[in-house]
């Protein structure tokens, strides 16, 4: 966890990050590029679990309890706001409130939490003109669609283009310089167009079956350090999944996140893998 939190106060020394579409995310090692808040994803997975199983009685008090992990969500998304990566912060804001119910939260507690991050999310997106159009975009796709909306038109495009069946493996037309992040963010639209409405259906299946799977093992996990473990990588992933179909199928504004196993992406996948890994093992002893 403190790795993590070193690795994302380095991106803000320019000699060792570089910024990419309005964004610092990335830190450079040589020819390497590696970007802190993948890691992040998992390392606060891991912190989260033990913190709660270590305060199982304290969970729910307020200077024991919800202070401490408002405070640890605040400090992260401080970082995370900085950079900006509002979509990795919204991953781990979600995950993070699904195991603190999990590790004894109450629910009322939860609600007016959730209340005060909305009205957070309301500021965020007001103070950057980028996340505004974003917002305008989801609420009206056909503005600006030679502009601000190009990105999700163009995703509309694919996804209408694969109808039913798709166009065939690797018959995409959307991805030769139509769709941007053809191979990152929009490959979910890729996917659409070549694979049709069945191949979609199968690869939400897939995630939801991941996820039925995470939770099986999470509820027959030795510990609760195990179980909160499990269920919050599980969250993660399958969250992260269905954030990034929602977005580029309109559902919710665009995020920048990555699709899970699919997008392209060696940190974001090095991680995921491990996450995996980390589960597995977990099974091993239920």
């Amino acid at each position: 966890m403190i790795l993590s939190f070193v690795l994302l106060a380095a991106i803000f020394i320019p000699e060792i990050s570089y910024s990419w579409g309005g964004a610092r995310r990335w830190l450079t090692f040589g020819g390497l590029s590696f970007q802190p808040s993948e890691l992040l994803k998992f390392s606060f997975i891991v912190y989260l679990a033990a913190w709660l199983e270590a305060r199982k009685k304290e969970v729910a008090s307020i200077p024991y309890g919800v202070a401490p992990f408002v405070l640890m969500v605040g400090i992260i998304a401080i970082f995370l706001v900085m950079q900006p990566d509002i979509g990795t912060l919204g991953i781990i804001v979600g995950t993070a409130g699904v195991l603190y119910l999990l590790g004894g939260g109450r629910i009322p507690q939860m609600m007016a939490l959730s209340g005060f991050g909305a009205i957070l999310g309301y500021i965020l997106i007001h103070l950057a003109p980028y996340r505004l159009h974003r917002m305008l975009v989801f609420l009206n796709p056909g503005l600006d669609p030679q502009g601000i909306g190009y990105q999700i038109n163009q995703a509309f495009i694919a996804i209408g283009s694969g109808g039913f069946w798709g166009l065939g493996f690797g018959k995409s037309i959307q991805k030769y310089n139509y769709l941007p992040e053809p191979i990152n963010d929009s490959i979910f639209a890729i996917f659409a167009e070549e694979m049709g409405f069945i191949g979609v259906l199968l690869l939400a299946a897939c995630f939801l079956f991941f996820f039925w799977r995470a939770l099986w093992i999470a509820k027959r996990a030795p510990d609760s350090f195990g179980t909160l473990l499990a269920a919050g990588i599980g969250t993660s992933i399958t969250l992260q999944a269905f954030v990034n179909m929602a977005a580029i199928s309109g559902l919710v504004p665009l995020t920048g996140i990555a699709l899970p196993f699919v997008s392209y992406g060696g940190t974001t996948l090095a991680i995921t893998l491990a996450s995996v890994g980390v589960l597995l093992n977990i099974s091993k002893y239920t």
